[in-house]
């Protein structure tokens, strides 16, 4: 079993959060729903379940087309995802302090 991230252990270990945590290390690439299912550590059918509220509230866009398969990355152009970078990059830099004092 993969170990969990920081964010990952501050948010909760849900779907949403690996799938946020997935998409937020990753922010500067798209990838398809296989991708993020398979890297977030989630189900295909779980992933199905809540991806179209990531798109309805425009925290991920459709970059592209590659044949069948459809690309999404990271809306960095949202409020809501830049609060969320924020938050994640705090984590880790808390965590880092920590680690640096001890």
């Amino acid at each position: 079993m993969k170990e969990k991230t920081k964010f990952v252990q501050y948010l909760g270990d849900t779907p949403i959060i690996r799938v946020l945590d997935f998409l937020i290390t990753g922010r500067d690439f798209d990838y398809s729903l296989t991708d993020i299912a398979t890297n977030s550590g989630i189900g295909w059918a779980t992933l199905y379940r809540i991806f179209p509220k990531f798109i309805e509230n425009q925290i991920v866009i459709q970059t592209r087309n590659i044949g069948n398969a459809k690309l999404f990355q990271l809306n960095s152009k949202n409020e809501t995802v830049q609060k969320l970078v924020v938050l994640y990059k705090s984590i880790l830099k808390m965590e880092q302090e920590i680690l640096i004092e001890n």
